[in-house]
């Protein structure tokens, strides 16, 4: 049984919003025409069916686009090596490390908490003019499924890059 053995990277507190740089990693992508929120399970199964068939430990957290819906497994650096090469359901893919808004929140992995946590993070991103969103926001789901809804941790996250500065007039 393949069970999560590492963080990728240090989750954001519930309520907390911060910006914090994500490593380069090896990700497993499954993606799908629909919503996340409404293919979640079958993008699910692809990516866990990969890592169980390569002895692949799964790693917190999952990242999931939103739309098209999209979800992520991020793969140890030290087992790299098992990793061979994409599936008809995954593909394999190299990030660069990203620096990111992160808005952490406890609670159910459903969309109408996405939503309310991106209005957050956005309204807190226009209040912090030092940073400008880089793509859109996307979740970050730190549990599993058996965990109960209210103990969740997620994190909705968007990439950032310092904002352009005007020169003085």
């Amino acid at each position: 049984m393949t069970h999560a053995v590492e963080e990728a990277f240090p989750p954001t507190s519930p309520g907390e919003i911060e910006i914090k740089e994500l490593p380069a990693g090896v990700l497993l992508e499954a993606s799908s025409e629909q919503q996340y929120f409404s293919s979640s399970s079958r993008l699910f199964r692809p990516l866990f069916r990969y890592i169980s068939d390569r002895n692949i430990a799964m790693t917190t957290p999952v990242e999931a686009r939103i739309e098209p819906g999209r979800m992520y497994f991020w793969v140890r650096e030290d087992q790299v090596d098992r990793v061979d090469g994409d599936t008809e359901n995954v593909r394999v893919i190299q990030i660069p490390s990203r620096m990111v808004a992160s808005a952490g929140a406890r609670g159910a992995y459903s969309e109408a908490n996405f939503r309310q946590t991106r209005e957050r993070l956005l309204k807190w991103l226009n209040d912090h003019d030092e940073w400008e969103a880089a793509g859109e926001p996307f979740g970050v789901y730190w549990n599993g499924p058996f965990t109960f809804g209210f103990l969740k941790r997620y994190e909705v996250q968007v990439e950032v890059v310092p904002a352009a500065i005007d020169p003085p007039a």
